[in-house]
């Protein structure tokens, strides 16, 4: 019988890609999220029973020790950006990631992989960061060989960040930025994914790899780069942090007021802090090339799928060659 992947989180936006080439490895995938009826999408990854999502809650043991029967192998891709209900940081970054080691030591699994962020601290006023380094500590010492990857922003087909601001430029004659000189070094989401199959697999060495793309740009250079891709021109503002700090004191105050019913997806005061620190692989740190990988560059991969942003969809070309026709 092939063996069993759990990938806690297999239906997010890192998860999936896991799940689809863990697939094409032979394994048998377990996704395990906590909506299995709304994962229905990664069944065709493999063939008929080979990719299954199950109901999963990584706050709770029984429901993690259920997931983890029979696993050789694991994958914790489960992160938040913002903390609502009982689903906080602590509760999911920390003590979940916590509690899938433990449980997984204890199931005997052989590889787990855990999927952190770049710029995880725990002396980091940001509670993202903050339990991300707590999480990232908690599984080292429930199992000390467990392979822990820091991406910094990940690009591709379903990211919540270049389409996030293509959406904007669509709509919007000016995009307002905070932490415009910011640097990032974007990473493609096939790279992550194949990052941590080589740990699943057991090709690679346990330990802490940051993950960081060939590009490091500022927040202003990247969306330039974007309005280029998606030929649009728009303003870009940088606004100073007192009016960051306001924007997200008000949609955080509705997010609370409601109980977490109207959820704050526009800016929490919790990102703005994010959004001024510097998000770039350290210096002699492990990464891409010590797992055999090159990382695919933004310029190879943002018009492949940002182009229905254009003003002309997948058309844009076609007119502006049409145009230069004319003139001639």
């Amino acid at each position: 019988m092939s063996k069993l992947v759990t990938i806690f989180g297999g239906s997010g936006f890192v998860g999936r890609y896991v799940a689809r080439r863990m697939a094409k490895e032979g394994w048998r995938v377990r996704v395990a999220v906590r909506r299995p009826n709304e994962a229905l999408f990664v069944r065709p990854y493999g063939v008929v029973g080979q990719v299954e999502p199950v109901l999963c809650n990584i706050r709770d043991d029984a429901s993690v020790r259920a997931a983890l029967t029979g696993a050789d192998a694991v994958v914790n891709c489960v992160g938040i950006l913002n903390a609502v209900g009982k689903n906080g940081f602590d509760a999911v970054q920390a003590e979940g990631a916590g509690r899938v080691a433990r449980l997984a030591a204890e199931a005997g699994v052989a590889h787990l992989v855990h999927v952190s962020a770049l710029g995880a601290d725990k002396d980091s006023d940001s509670d993202y960061s903050r339990t991300k380094a707590e999480g990232e500590a908690a599984v080292l010492a429930a199992f000390p060989s467990a392979m822990i990857l820091r991406p910094s922003i990940i690009f591709g087909n379903e990211d919540g960040f270049f389409n996030r601001f293509a959406a904007m430029a669509r709509m919007a004659p000016v995009i307002p930025m905070f932490g415009a000189a910011t640097r990032f070094q974007p990473v493609h989401v096939e790279d992550v994914a194949a990052a941590a199959v080589k740990g699943a697999l057991g090709q690679a060495a346990p330990g802490v790899y940051e993950l960081g793309g060939p590009d490091v740009e500022s927040f202003h250079d990247l969306m330039k780069g974007m309005l280029h891709v998606i030929n649009r021109r728009r303003l870009l503002l940088p606004l100073p942090r007192f009016v960051g700090r306001l924007i997200a004191f008000g949609f955080d105050a509705v997010q609370a007021v409601t109980l977490g019913l109207i959820e704050n997806k526009v800016l929490t005061g919790d990102q703005l802090k994010n959004l001024y620190r510097d998000n770039v692989v350290a210096p002699g740190a492990k990464g891409f090339a010590d797992l055999g990988i090159q990382p695919a560059a933004m310029g190879a991969v943002l018009p492949d799928y940002l182009w229905p942003y254009r003003p002309s969809g997948q058309y844009d070309a076609i007119k502006a060659s049409a145009k230069n026709l004319r003139k001639a």
